[in-house]
């Protein structure tokens, strides 16, 4: 009887020391915002304001968020996604962020909108440690993993873009006379940066009229007006959703016809062009990374048939033709691929190691464009290809760019 109990002790004993021996990711791990049921996310975007027309990225990752919950949530959790206002105004941004980490206890922020609204929260952020993940701007700063661990862009840098328009300008129109519209702060100057060192020399030869507006400016009429005057026949358009459509408008009023550039955050189709008038926006080049079901990339796609019922079942009224729409639902996807990566371990280091080791294909990206970090590389997505509308729809202008 004796020797019976002693070899069940120490059976249990190996037991117990075989799952204290387990690996970390075989056993449950969690930071605030995660448990056993439920994992907490949140986002800002300005649903009200002069970029309100962003907001459709925060609905169109509530949706996703929706379907991957009908379905089971990821590992058997639900996603708790808590996407809040703060009107595009960075003093709104830090009241915001801070209610969500203090007070409703996200596990991290994702893709939230605006390079100056997440700069004003990236210090915070980063010193306590909360994943300030996929940041819905372009800005370089957001691929910095020595300064900014805790911080992670997800599209490709206003700089790289800028190169690339650039560089289709000196080589499509070497004799250019440019005029450039931006808006006054880190997004409106990383743009320029960029544009800048692809030209080189020729930027103060061939730019002829510079000028700046601030988010708060009712209309850019005057600017316009000046441009015209200016002999310009290049337009290079460094403008939020609101400014881009009335320069579209203006320019067409003023029957000001240079060859327009416009930048990626504002090609929306339905949010932008349609807005200004597809006849008033016909010829104009800017640049993607996602497709919409109109595009001819689009085509046969199975992943598009899904998006379209998604918005429709979550998002009513969403436009699918709307490339703001693609961007939060591929975001969305992207953070969903992390969490299932990270397991049953939901720390928020985990969290930041699993979102620098991805390498796989979100839903709604352009052919040939993936996303892939490491340690080192916090730029997820470092393809576009560059595209002009005919109008009715934007046709790629050649091969994809890096």
């Amino acid at each position: 009887m004796t020797m019976h109990y002693t070899r069940r002790t120490i059976a249990v004993g190996l037991l117990a020391l075989g799952l204290a021996g387990l690996p970390a990711w075989a056993q449950k791990q969690y930071d605030q915002g995660a448990s056993d049921s439920e994992i907490k996310l949140g986002n800002l975007v300005p649903y009200s304001g002069p970029a309100s027309a962003y907001g459709a990225a925060g609905k169109a990752m509530q949706a996703y968020f929706e379907r991957v919950n009908e379905k089971g949530g990821i590992n058997g959790r639900k996603i708790v996604f808590i996407t809040l206002d703060d009107a595009y105004n960075p003093a709104k941004s830090v009241e915001q962020t801070r209610k969500l980490v203090e007070q409703d206890g996200v596990l991290a922020m994702v893709g939230s909108l605006g390079s100056a609204q997440n700069l004003a929260v990236q210090k915070y952020l980063n010193a306590r440690k909360v994943p300030q993940l996929f940041v819905n701007a372009g800005t370089t700063r957001w691929g910095d993993p020595k300064n900014f661990y805790w911080t992670m862009g997800w599209q490709p840098s206003y700089q790289s873009e800028a190169r690339a328009y650039a560089k289709h300008i000196l080589s499509t129109k070497p004799d250019a006379k440019i005029a450039i519209l931006q808006q006054n702060d880190e997004f409106g100057r990383d743009y320029l940066r960029g544009f800048q060192e692809a030209m080189g020399e020729q930027f103060k030869k061939q730019v002829v009229s510079h000028l700046t507006y601030e988010i708060s400016d009712p209309t850019i009429d005057s600017q316009m007006v000046s441009f015209k005057s200016s002999g310009a026949d290049v337009f290079v358009n460094i403008t939020t959703p609101k400014f881009a459509a009335q320069a579209i408008r203006k320019a067409k009023e003023m029957d000001w016809q240079p060859q327009h550039y416009l930048v990626a955050v504002s090609q929306s189709k339905e949010a932008v062009l349609r807005a200004a008038g597809f006849d008033n926006a016909k010829d104009i080049v800017s640049s993607t990374y996602v497709m919409i079901p109109g595009d001819a990339q689009a085509q046969g796609h199975p992943e598009v048939a899904e998006y379209i019922e998604t918005l429709a079942r979550y998002a009513p009224g969403a436009d699918p033709n709307d490339s703001l729409n693609a961007i939060g639902y591929a975001t969305a996807a992207t953070m969903a691929k992390v969490l299932e990566q990270a397991g049953d371990e939901l720390t928020r280091e985990n969290i930041m190691k699993q979102a620098a080791s991805l390498d796989f294909v979100p839903p709604m990206l352009y052919p040939g464009v993936d996303v892939k970090t490491s340690a080192d590389d916090y730029f997820p997505i470092q393809k576009k290809t560059l595209i002009q509308f005919d109008g009715e729809n934007y046709i790629a202008l050649g091969d994809l760019y890096d």
